[in-house]
């Protein structure tokens, strides 16, 4: 059996299993081994029904069945009750307090319980237990609990993700196989021999045969930790390559007059902090080499971060185009959204207005010019054809150019680009940008920015490419937001706080985890607020003098700009969105945000959304309203009233989350096992450490094909491009 064979040679499969296996997308044996377990299951700390008893805890695995909601008969507590069947008999489950958890699974759900083993007046039930989705039962635990084929070596059993067609129990089998095969004597190791031995990692064979049938916990970990650090040091690999390519080219020199900087500084109406001192130093001292800067600026909403792009910009316009005694050096300002591109023009001639130099704006709606002859006190620009706007920018007589993606399409031409600025626009790729690369190899600086809080080991593993830049300070005078977990009995007097705050001409935010009702056949999300039918109900029952609109992906573009447009000139005073209004959205007259099913968002994602309210020195409040009511889920959204910032946050985020929790795999395109990895600095340390050095001494990977072979396969690609 050789691993590139298709498992259809190999294997009888039904056509439900061809299927299957095509969904999971596993053609080849290869693709079999490198299908890990997600987890497994210590058949020790399994217990059956019929061997739970009173007073103990216990894990148990089986099906949910008898799924319903009642109150109590004298106490009226809502609650969710069901019958719990393993193949040794039932139990009786009751769920006080958390009756949405009838609507959370479905008849026949696969689960597993973890609680404490009741005594009531029929017999024994479980009472409040922790639950579990579970695809599939360990090995069915036919297999593993009652010995029907059962390895007795085995304690860890592997739990794989399953499909239609292909449970868990299959891929055990099918492992088995291919190892009795000899499969595995054809493979050759790729990791160079002193890493492995550096960190004290198993070979590939060895980690493989771990992997899929530990002996015990010992053997699981130490393969995990093999297989974690080869993806985060195959990232990083291709990060060092990306970013030597990219250095390669040539960038315009700026020069620096620290002196006339200073003096730009000081007109700001706010003292810089020391964070954003830190950062324009370093963005300077890359911008006056040769080679381009390529440097993320990551800080919380309001830390600053267009106050320093906007010193870079003017560290580069003050600069002359190489060898000329006229012109200026230019600069391309990419803002996410229409609204926010123009929020950022109209900042950018209040920070510019002094210099004599000009200012474009370019979006979908039409092009700007800063300044003209006949501007007026209420608008100092005036609109201009896109031929015309073009036509500036590409003689140079533009120096400072602000838009949305459009700006960097090919359509747009500069004379003299020396810095790309990226707001909010962090998934800006090499693919991306290379376009910017001229064909005399001359690239602009980069600087991209972030309001994201993004955990260090993330960032430096995706942005393994850029230099890392923390604005972890907030400008002097800002007050911190007012967060507060906020009970469903306590619902009205949430409302009567924020009332007071719309009186007194202030704006508000409602966020609903859904667009519209879910479908009725689907119980799982019955409860979830929706965007909406909350705007109806809100408009109808609590805040009926204020005009309420409603934001969501659905919409058109030019819907949301329009909503948006009202929302920032107050004609609405209540907005009732989905998270789209995470980025790119500055009301600063909107301080307060109410956030529905709170529990369904990630600490980063709540602390984003948050950050949409401390846009000005007014008070800022922050409800949370939570359906889940499990210890969990308490612990979570209490760090948001805990955590410093929003560094602080993402790092406790990642510490909570457990494996196939970590969402942001799907977002990067790093798997459940890479992500675990991402909690442990030192491996992340390590293995940026040693893909730089391989880089270094071996540039073109010649001494390293098998390492070549696999990124010119581009299997450890991030997916943000």
């Amino acid at each position: 059996m050789l691993l590139t064979d298709l498992i259809s040679k190999q294997f009888r499969l039904t056509e439900l299993e061809k299927k299957g296996l095509e969904r999971l997308k596993l053609v080849t044996i290869r693709d079999i081994l490198y299908y890990f377990p997600t987890r497994y299951s210590d058949i020790r700390e399994v217990r059956l029904v019929r061997d739970a008893v009173v007073g103990e805890d216990v894990t148990l695995f089986g099906k949910l069945t008898n799924l319903k909601t009642r109150k109590g008969f004298k106490t009226k507590i809502p609650m969710a009750e069901a019958t719990f069947t393993d193949p040794s008999g039932t139990m009786p489950i009751i769920w006080f307090n958390q009756a949405y958890l009838a609507k959370m699974f479905h008849e026949g759900s696969t689960v597993k319980l973890t609680g404490k083993v009741s005594e009531g007046k029929r017999g024994a039930y479980l009472s409040n237990p922790e639950v579990e989705n579970e695809k599939s039962l360990p090995i069915d635990l036919h297999d593993s609990l009652f010995g029907e084929g059962r390895d007795a070596a085995l304690i860890q059993y592997p739990v794989y993700p399953e499909t239609r067609g292909v449970t868990s129990r299959w891929l055990y089998h099918a492992v088995s196989k291919i190892f009795k095969s000899g499969a595995l004597v054809t493979l050759d190791e790729y990791i160079p021999e002193e890493i492995l031995t550096r960190y004290k990692l198993p070979s590939l064979r060895t980690a493989l045969i771990f992997i899929h049938t530990p002996k015990n916990k010992n053997d699981a970990d130490a393969a995990r930790k093999r297989f974690a650090f080869e993806e985060v040091f195959f990232i990083q690999l291709a990060r060092a390559e990306e970013r030597r390519n990219y250095e390669q080219n040539r960038s315009y020199v700026v020069k620096n007059d620290m002196k006339d900087i200073a003096n730009f500084v000081d007109r700001f109406p706010f003292k810089h902090t020391a964070a954003q001192t830190a950062a324009i130093t370093s963005i300077l001292s890359d911008m006056a080499g040769e080679h381009p800067m390529a440097r993320l600026l990551e800080g919380d909403v309001g830390s600053g971060k267009t106050a320093v792009a906007a010193t870079a910009s003017y560290a580069v316009i003050m600069n002359r185009p190489d060898g000329k005694s006229y012109g200026n050096l230019q600069v391309a300002y990419m803002a996410p959204t229409e609204i926010l591109a123009t929020q950022h023009f109209e900042n950018f001639i209040q920070y510019f207005k002094h210099t004599g130099i000009s200012v474009g704006l370019i979006t979908g709606s039409g092009c700007r010019k800063f300044p003209t002859k006949v501007a007026s006190a209420q608008e100092p620009w005036t609109t201009i054809s896109r031929a015309q706007l073009l036509k500036w920018v590409a003689n140079g007589e533009i120096p400072i150019l602000i838009g949305t993606h459009a700006l960097i399409q090919k359509s747009v031409k500069f004379k003299h680009l020396a810095l790309v600025i990226i707001d909010e626009q962090h998934r800006f790729g090499t693919n991306q940008r290379k376009k910017l690369v001229t064909k005399e190899g001359f690239a602009p600086h980069l600087l991209s920015m972030t309001a994201t809080p993004i955990p260090r080991t993330l960032a430096l593993t995706i942005y393994g490419d850029l230099d890392l830049t923390l604005l972890d300070e907030m400008p002097a005078g800002r007050k911190s937001i007012i967060t507060e977990v906020t009970p469903p009995n306590a619902r009205k007097d949430v409302y009567e706080k924020i009332s007071a705050e719309l009186k007194a001409g202030r704006q508000l935010y409602v966020i609903c985890p859904r667009i519209d009702e879910p479908d009725p056949d689907k119980e799982l999300s019955l409860e979830m607020k929706n965007v909406t039918t909350e705007a109806k109900r809100l408009k109808k029952e609590v805040f009926p003098e204020y005009e309420i609109g409603i934001l969501h992906s659905k919409m058109s573009k030019q819907k949301k700009e329009e909503v948006m447009e009202d929302f920032s000139n107050n004609a609405i005073q209540i907005l009732c969105a989905t998270s789209v209004v995470e980025v790119g959205v500055n009301v600063p007259n909107a301080t307060i945000i109410i956030i529905e099913g709170a529990e369904r968002f990630g600490l980063a994602q709540l602390h984003q959304l948050r950050g949409r309210v401390i846009r000005s020195t007014h008070q800022a409040y922050c409800y949370l309203f939570a359906e889940a009511k499990s210890q969990k889920t308490a612990d979570r959204l209490k760090a948001l009233k805990t955590a410093k910032n929003g560094f602080e946050l993402s790092e406790l985020d990642l510490g909570l989350r457990g494996a196939g929790e970590l969402g942001g795999g799907k977002q990067w395109g790093i798997t459940d096992l890479g992500m675990e990895a991402i909690k442990n600095i030192k491996m992340v340390e390590a293995a940026r450490a040693e893909a730089q050095s391989l880089i270094a001494h071996d540039p073109e990977l010649a001494s390293h094909q098998k390492i070549k072979t696999i990124l010119e396969n581009k299997k450890y690609k991030i997916h943000f491009e």
